[in-house]
């Protein structure tokens, strides 16, 4: 949730005109993530939770693209996202052991 507060921290700094546009994108990449994570976890499957999980780690990466965009297209001094960029970092970290944790042994 660290995470999701970080990015909609970014978002409220774009230019108004990215309203509709990457800050869209990169909210709902933020909202995603810990709700499918949550969602997962409130499945009765290891599988469906894995899946969700997969999900999960797909909308990070999309996340953390646009907050490389936000840089490269200047709309935001890479100082603007470090926080954001630092939670996707650790989200991602905990994601990965998360995955990891559920699979078979040997997998």
């Amino acid at each position: 949730m660290q995470l999701l507060v970080e990015v909609y921290r970014v978002a409220r700094q774009l230019p108004d005109g990215e309203r509709y546009g990457i800050a869209a994108q990169l909210a709902r990449a933020a909202v995603s993530v810990p709700a499918n994570i949550a969602e997962g976890f409130g499945r009765s499957t290891r599988g469906d939770y894995l899946r969700h999980l997969s999900i999960g780690s797909g909308s990070l990466r999309e996340l953390e693209t646009h907050l490389e965009a936000i840089t490269l297209l200047e709309y935001l001094p890479e100082t603007a996202t470090e926080a954001a960029a630092a939670a996707a970092r650790r989200t991602g970290f905990l994601l990965y052991r998360m995955q990891r944790s559920l699979l078979p042994r040997g997998s």
